[in-house]
């Protein structure tokens, strides 16, 4: 089978999923037949800071107390592969024997996790379009002497770019999101260990919105999503300089908001480290305008005139605001509503600003 046809098989399998989830289990029941694996880690990202967020699929690697590890060293180890790297790379995918000369015990990742837990070979890729990473995929091989083959490198990354389309669709509204939230900003505390020791009820009740997925437990009597966590360990990262990103990830709730989680270390006394402090509150409106946007495809100029176009401007106005002629923005506004698949700027202002999104 070509490579073409092979693209064509997943991809086939990835358009009758109806959201983020689904997709994932399509594509990889499909891909597992291309690309033999034994196990596997999905999941989707935050586009702008490249944390994990809802949803994750974690196939036959155990609980989440594993899941969480596995992440800790993601973001707290040195390793090879690292997915802020194959984010930046020429070629979003890569195998770990392959990337390693066959000694996949130079991963940090490999030496503390995989290799007590069987794993032969590890074949991740960013799924991303242009710099925005929109979900990552990691493939396990747990048979000695397996590796993952430069074909098989090669198909994950040509898949890269449409999968991180299809996700980047399920971003947009539902159309069945209840009535936007305006309540207090949680907050979570999580000592130099990473163990979470305060909450408030404000950050309980946020946390109850969000949906199913990997988690670990707690001294505070509840399990914690694993998106919360990881932007608990970023803001560590950060802290101990292994990354210059952002400790912030947007997670959508089972009601179809979304909330913000942001974190940062704190200093103790005499400059020591101290916790780090997590808020998860309801996100921006103009943020998630934006968020919907992206998953329109909008390019950053058709987003500025659309946002313009919500401040009620005419075209002429906008025209003399951005520096462009008239028939420019015709254009341009002609391009925003093919994308959101509207006719009017009324319309146009419900899809991308309304309160319920």
């Amino acid at each position: 089978m070509s490579d073409r046809l092979r693209q064509a098989e997943v991809m086939s399998a990835a358009e009758r999923a109806g959201d983020a989830l689904e997709l994932f289990s399509r594509v990889s029941d499909r891909l597992r037949r291309l690309v033999p694996y034994d196990a596997a880690v999905w999941t989707a990202t935050d586009p702008e800071s490249g944390l994990v967020t809802a949803p994750m699929l974690v196939n036959n690697l155990g609980s989440g107390e594993g899941c969480a590890a596995y992440w800790e060293s993601e973001l707290l180890e040195e390793n090879v592969l690292a997915f802020r790297d194959l984010a930046r790379a020429a070629v979003p995918a890569a195998g770990l024997r392959a990337a390693t000369g066959d000694l996949p015990a130079r991963s940090a990742r490999f030496r503390r996790l995989l290799g007590a837990q069987g794993v032969d070979d590890e074949l991740r890729a960013v799924l991303r379009i242009g710099e925005r990473p929109w979900g990552v995929v990691s493939l396990f091989r747990m048979r000695p002497g397996s590796a993952f083959g430069q074909e098989e490198i090669a198909l994950l990354a040509a898949l890269s770019g449409p999968l991180a389309e299809r996700l980047r669709r399920f971003a947009r509204p539902s159309g069945s999101g209840g009535a936007a939230r305006a309540p207090a900003p949680g907050l979570l505390l999580f000592d130099e260990h990473g163990e979470a020791t305060s909450i408030n009820e404000e950050a309980r009740g946020h946390l109850a919105l969000l949906p199913q997925g990997p988690s670990v437990p707690s001294a505070l009597g509840l399990r914690l999503p694993i998106w919360v966590v990881g932007a608990a360990m970023q803001a560590r990262a950060i802290e101990q300089g292994r990354d210059r990103g952002s400790a912030r990830v947007r997670i959508r709730t089972v009601d179809g908001q979304w909330l913000t989680c942001h974190a940062s270390c704190l200093s103790g006394p005499g400059g020591r480290p101290g916790p780090v402090a997590l808020v998860i509150e309801p996100t921006a409106r103009v943020e998630v305008a934006f968020i919907v946007a992206q998953a329109y495809g909008l390019t950053p100029r058709e987003l500025e005139i659309a946002h313009l176009v919500a401040r009620g401007l005419p075209t002429a106005e906008i025209a003399a605001a951005l520096f462009l002629s008239p028939h420019t923005v015709r254009g341009y506004l002609k391009a925003v509503f093919g994308k959101a698949g509207v006719s009017s700027r009324g319309e146009l202002v419900a899809r991308l600003f309304a309160e319920r999104h």
